[in-house]
């Protein structure tokens, strides 16, 4: 079962995404067994609805990118587009080979980076946008942001019932414009969108 709003090449790429996933599942804990079954609205749908926020983008970086949710999805939808490129950022060795392995197959403009996000941060200056999922609290993603979300990237944090204690939270140390998108896939979930960054103390 493959997403309806993408094209049938791209469909058949996601499902071997999907693929992968479960085999790897069995030996890598990528996601969380209990969503296995709902794949398709719980961790790809959800990945693919950030390209309808920003559907110029063509440059992306994903932060504690894991089991490529939603970095990986994004560039697979993306193969299309020749200037399309995705980087996938995540600490895990294990996670990373699965991540190479099966943006090999797909096909996929992603380059995955083994290391820290304090390592590698600096040098993606100039990515349209920065997104993590299920990673950290806003104020962290922010702290890890701060070098891109103060020179024009866009960034696209998902984020579940909670967002408006963690954007409280966040109000403390920065000042940042944002605005919350809903989620498709989820009621209560809320896709934040910032676009401008500052220190409090600054």
């Amino acid at each position: 079962m493959a997403a309806a709003d993408v094209s049938r090449e791209t469909a058949r790429r996601l499902d071997l995404y999907v693929e992968q996933l479960r085999r790897w599942q069995t030996v890598k804990n990528l996601v969380g067994p209990a969503t296995l079954s709902e794949v398709w609205t719980r961790h790809i749908a959800d990945a693919l609805q950030l390209r309808e926020i920003a559907p110029e983008a063509a440059t992306w970086l994903d932060l504690g990118a894991g089991a490529g949710l939603p970095g990986l999805v994004l560039a697979i939808a993306g193969h299309e587009r020749p200037d399309f490129q995705v980087d996938l950022v995540e600490s895990n060795a294990r996670k990373c080979a699965f991540l190479t392995e099966t943006a090999r197959l797909a096909g996929a403009p992603a380059r995955v980076h083994n290391a820290r996000i304090e390592q590698v941060i600096g040098v993606h200056r100039g990515v349209a946008v920065v997104c993590a999922r299920a990673l950290a609290p806003l104020t962290q993603l922010l702290a890890w942001a701060e070098p891109l979300l103060t020179t024009g990237t866009v960034g696209l944090f998902p984020k579940g019932r909670d967002v408006q204690s963690e954007l409280t939270e966040a109000a403390q140390r920065w000042r940042f414009v944002y605005d919350l998108v809903p989620s498709r896939t989820e009621s209560e979930a809320r896709i934040v969108r910032v676009t401008t960054l500052s220190r409090v103390d600054s």
